[in-house]
């Protein structure tokens, strides 16, 4: 076995080789830093390199496989951590120099539990400024991240340093972070997997910037989530990081898996969340995804449209803005000109809300998610896509009004699915015009299971596009 294709293999193989001593966990460090040092410089998406760090908690795993002790099951597999997630004394800088010497005293939730099963943090990954700036990934210390299928066209984000660390071979996994579409859109417009997982399936801890834990809409929409070039490999991270943690009280002791269903499972399918419009090339993504799970044995069906979509983005819209605006003035100067555009439009049009108006918005906030528990009670699956185009460029969401209304219908139902809470796995289907394509799979809360056995059967049928160049 080549060392210079270490990197290529997939998560799950990784791992078992160093279980089987067929090669070192250092080997297997080695050559992704190799291929960091190889590709990095052509995207962008490594910031902070860990290599040393690396390179001890590889050593120490060869040391404990002599030892006879047992690994676990991602025994010396590499991954990206978002510039948001802490990582045990390294800085977490969120993309601004404001931030470059916040050294984490200690690991988050995910990034401890990933490090329980055996894999090693080898780099923090690039995101916008503050998670704020746009979707595309363009921070202000780090510079933009490069989509690595077509430079033109953005890597989206806000984990899109991670989609495109896992999509070129530079780490096997990376762990993001998602309250919108921000793990599930650069998974699609890089050509691999991502997870969304459950409102409280996975222990979390925000508190970077200080004791304080941030607002209620905060608390509900952000959950960390990873990113994988396989759904095999995705369903491996889910595991790992599945679990509760005294650090988080939301983290919910639910099983991994649950009992499965009588008769084939429902899968609702939905091309055209809203009816705003889609491109023809994620249309076709959708019905390719959905023959491939009609082949499968799904019972598939074209139904008319997601529950409350538009009610459900004004209530978004509304109560995040209202718990934002208090510290926008603050935050607006830490972006800094031009990094500002993005919320800016979204403050300007979107008025906070009063105390009574909040009251009754987080009261729709539950009616909602009452509906689409009732939905997906009929139809345990639905699918539909990430984003209704492909990749489109750099910033557009930052240049005026009609760009980001454009990007913010385009992810449409990964920001219903986030305000609602449930699962969702973004699953490549295919290249068209030469950029990835892809779809994601929405299921029941707490049934990632479920999301992930349909997205391995289209993966089955439709194939896995990454590891690749940058082109």
């Amino acid at each position: 076995m080549r060392e210079d294709a270490l990197w290529k293999m997939p998560a799950a193989e990784q791992a078992a080789a160093v279980r089987r001593a067929d090669i070192s966990a250092v080997e297997l460090i080695d050559s992704h830093l190799d291929r960091i040092a190889e590709v990095n410089p052509q995207v962008n998406a490594v910031t902070q390199l860990m290599a040393e760090q690396a390179r001890t908690a590889a050593q120490r795993t060869d040391r404990r496989r002599a030892a006879g002790e047992a690994m676990g099951p991602l025994a010396g597999v590499p991954f990206t951590v978002k510039e948001s997630t802490a990582v045990e004394g390294v800085p977490t800088t969120f993309g601004t120099e404001r931030f470059r010497d916040l050294v984490a005293p200690a690991d988050a939730p995910p990034v401890a539990r990933l490090r329980a099963a055996g894999a090693i943090p080898i780099g923090h990954s690039n995101m916008p400024t503050l998670i704020l700036a746009g979707m595309h990934t363009r921070s202000e210390m780090f510079g933009d991240t490069v989509n690595p299928w077509d430079s033109t066209r953005t890597p989206g984000g806000t984990s899109g340093g991670d989609a495109v660390a896992v999509a070129t071979g530079m780490a096997a996994l990376g762990l993001g972070n998602d309250s919108g579409g921000s793990v599930r859109i650069p998974a699609q417009f890089c050509g691999v997997a991502g997870l969304k997982p459950s409102t409280g399936r996975f222990p979390a801890d925000h508190r970077v910037l200080g004791p304080d834990d941030p607002g209620p809409a905060s608390q509900m929409l952000v959950t960390d989530g990873p990113l994988a070039r396989s759904v095999g490999d995705l369903r491996l991270a889910y595991e790992a990081l599945a679990g509760t943690d005294p650090r988080d009280p939301r983290a919910v002791p639910a099983p991994a898996y649950g009992e499965p269903l009588a008769g084939p499972v429902k899968v609702a399918v939905v091309a055209d969340p809203g009816g705003h419009g889609v491109h023809p090339a994620i249309r076709a993504a959708v019905a390719a995804a959905a023959d491939a799970l009609a082949d499968a044995g799904y019972d598939v069906r074209d139904v008319g449209d997601v529950p409350r979509l538009d009610e459900a983005l004004e209530a978004y819209g509304r109560i995040t803005v209202t718990e934002f605006a208090p510290t926008w003035p603050a935050v607006r100067k830490l972006l800094g000109e031009g990094g500002d555009r993005y919320i800016a439009a979204a403050m300007e049009g979107t008025p906070p809300a009063t105390a009574e108006e909040l009251m009754k918005l987080m009261g729709t906030w539950l009616n909602i998610r009452r509906s689409w528990a009732e939905f997906l009670d009929e139809y345990p699956l639905l699918l539909g896509p990430s984003f209704t185009e492909p990749p489109v460029e750099p910033g557009l969401e930052s240049r005026d009004k009609a760009g980001r209304d454009r990007v913010g219908s385009g992810m449409r139902l990964c920001s219903v699915t986030s305000f609602v809470g449930v699962p969702a796995v973004a699953v490549p289907t295919g290249v068209a015009d030469g950029l990835p394509s892809g779809v994601q799979i929405v299921g029941r809360a707490f049934r990632e299971d479920m999301c992930l056995a349909a997205a391995q059967s289209i993966e089955d049928r439709l194939g896995v596009l990454t590891p690749l160049d940058p082109m």
